[in-house]
Parts: structure tokens; C-alpha cells; sequence
């Protein structure tokens, strides 16, 4: 059973998904977790806070999500692979509350720079996981010699602009995640492998 504390805050990182950070109320919160207005900020103090805390709960949880893929791999390059494969079915999914995320990053309008800084510190645990498995890769063979930093923001910025293009955006073509981890593969290869 769910107390009311996590009701609302299940409630909050349905609507701020749903609807914004602007759009989304505590009267709105309040009357989807079927939990007293008062008790809101009573547990949670104001609408930014509560923002915070439903972008952390679910970041939380996706890196969960990437650590066990990144786990269940063989070498390097195999979690590479399975960490950017995690990262676009979690935002797919529609218990994962992939949209807090997006409008909660730390390259959104955060309204204080404390929450953008918290945010930050804890989306670099993501580049961080990517770049464990390149540098795993290089270890094992598995993965070409690469400029590490340099191809975890390529490998992000795939994974960012791809997401995007699929979750909000009209356009995008049916086999947008598949055809950018084909890419991601390609570029991780070792040489000799591809011959």
C-alpha cells in the first residue's frame, strides 16, 4: 500500500510529465492522488521542491535501470550498447515518467541554480556509467581506441537527440532507436572486426 507521501508524488511526476512544470498545480496533484491539499506542502514545502523531487526520484530509478543493463554485459562494448538500448526503452516506457526527466534536466529551466546544480551532479552519474563501459571496452579490446569524453558527449548527444525526436516531435521515422544503436555499434567497432 502506498502511503500518501509517494501517492503524491506519483501524482506529481504523472502530471509534471503530462503537463509541465507550469500547467501542473498542487490542486491538480492533490486531487490525483486522492491525498488532502495541505499534506503537499506539508511533505514537500513548494511546487519547486516538489519538481526536484519527482525529477530525482526518477532519475534515480533510470540509473538503476542503466547500472543492470550495463551489468549484464559480457565486455565493454556489449554495455555500451545495452547502457544507450536501456536509456531509449526507459524513455519509452510508460511507467518510467521519461518526461519529468526531460523537462527536469539540468539543460532545462530549473528555476534555482541550486536544483540545476543537484540535477547536474546527478545526470553526470549517467555520462559517468557510459563512460566506464567505453573505457572497460578499450580494456577488453572490444572497442576501438577512442577519445573517451569525447565520444560519451557524441554518444549523450545521439541518445538526447534521437529521444527527443521520437517522444516529442511528429516525424520521427519507425525505426529512429534501432537504426541509433546500428550507429552507436558502428562507432565503438573495433576496425578489424568490421573486415
Amino acid at each position: 500500500m502506498m502511503t500518501k507521501k509517494e501517492a503524491l508524488l506519483k501524482a506529481a511526476k504523472e502530471l509534471f510529465g503530462e503537463c509541465g512544470y507550469a500547467e501542473t498545480t498542487f490542486k491538480k496533484i492533490s486531487e490525483r492522488a486522492g491525498v488532502a491539499l495541505g499534506l503537499l506542502t506539508h511533505h514537500y514545502g513548494n511546487k519547486e521542491k516538489l519538481f526536484l523531487a519527482a525529477g530525482l526520484d526518477v532519475l534515480e530509478h533510470f540509473l538503476v535501470v542503466l547500472q543492470d543493463a550495463c551489468d549484464r554485459a559480457s565486455n565493454g562494448r556489449e554495455g555500451a550498447l545495452n547502457f544507450c538500448r536501456a536509456y531509449l526503452d526507459f524513455s519509452i516506457d510508460p511507467d518510467s515518467n521519461w518526461l519529468v526527466l526531460v523537462r527536469c534536466s539540468p539543460y532545462s529551466d530549473m528555476k534555482t541554480s541550486a536544483d540545476r546544480e543537484l540535477m547536474f551532479k546527478k545526470f553526470n552519474e549517467v555520462h559517468q556509467l557510459l563512460e566506464q563501459q567505453l573505457w572497460r571496452g578499450i580494456e577488453d579490446g572490444s572497442i576501438r581506441e577512442i577519445l573517451v569524453k569525447e565520444t560519451v558527449q557524441i554518444l549523450m548527444s545521439l541518445l538526447v537527440g534521437v529521444n527527443r525526436t521520437r517522444v516529442l516531435t511528429p516525424y520521427a521515422p519507425p525505426h529512429l532507436y534501432r537504426e541509433a544503436i546500428d550507429f552507436a555499434s558502428r562507432a565503438l567497432t573495433p576496425c578489424n572486426a568490421c573486415e
